[in-house]
């Protein structure tokens, strides 16, 4: 009580008292650009996913244009130590997606390597996960992909490093026959969500969909 007084929670675009965790204010939220893609029909993220491996369905919440609100929203779920955003932006997903009657069999989040994970403390994705999980009655795997390496934030690299993920990621436990919804936080060149779900396809006689918090536009 005495925290929230001496340091209360603020809208992260226009610095407005807000209560609760929630990283933007009523007002602000209406500059969120918001992608309405439909998950099972084409759309940018699945076109461009196509490109690189087989895909059955994609879905993006929001648009990470520069410089705007979503990246912004992001930022601190990643590097703000504000992992309670994900919980957020997963109501924000609960709101804008519905399965109907083909829900995929299992969600699988991007992992970090434990060496990045020590360091922040958590997984962004992971609160996000698991919201969709339980409201979705979907079960969930944080253990499913291993990354084998450790390596600075994307946001950090240039475009040829981005594009070397060779024997990055690998499966640590059987799987096949099932259809996975693979999840990170942003699609930029889209190579780590083909890593992974190469890794996923040849693993067993499995199918993969994507769904992203946001991706570069």
């Amino acid at each position: 009580m005495i925290l929230d007084l001496l340091f209360p929670n603020r809208c992260i675009h226009c610095n407005r008292i807000i209560d609760g965790n929630l990283p933007v204010c009523n007002l602000c939220f209406e500059q969120i650009h918001f992608t309405h893609f439909n998950y099972f029909e084409n759309n940018y993220l699945k076109e461009r996913c196509k490109l690189l491996f087989p895909i059955e369905n994609a879905f993006a919440l929001m648009q990470f244009e520069k410089e705007n609100l979503s990246r912004k929203i992001i930022h601190e779920l990643k590097y703000k130590s504000r992992e309670k955003i994900g919980k957020t932006i997963a109501d924000w997903t609960i709101e804008r997606l519905d399965f109907k009657n083909e829900k995929p069999d299992v969600l699988v989040s991007v992992p970090l390597h434990p060496k990045k994970l020590k360091e922040r403390g958590y997984n962004q994705l992971h609160l996000f996960t698991e919201t969709l999980s339980k409201f979705y009655e979907i079960p969930f795997s944080h253990d499913l992909i291993k990354r084998n390496h450790y390596s600075k934030a994307q946001a950090l690299k240039d475009k040829q490093h981005r594009l070397d993920t060779e024997n990055t990621f690998s499966i640590s436990k059987s799987i096949s026959g099932k259809h996975v919804l693979l999840i990170d936080d942003v699609f930029t060149t889209g190579n780590t969500l083909s890593t992974i779900a190469w890794e996923i396809l040849k693993a067993g006689d499995n199918t993969v969909s994507i769904l992203i918090m946001a991706i570069d536009v």
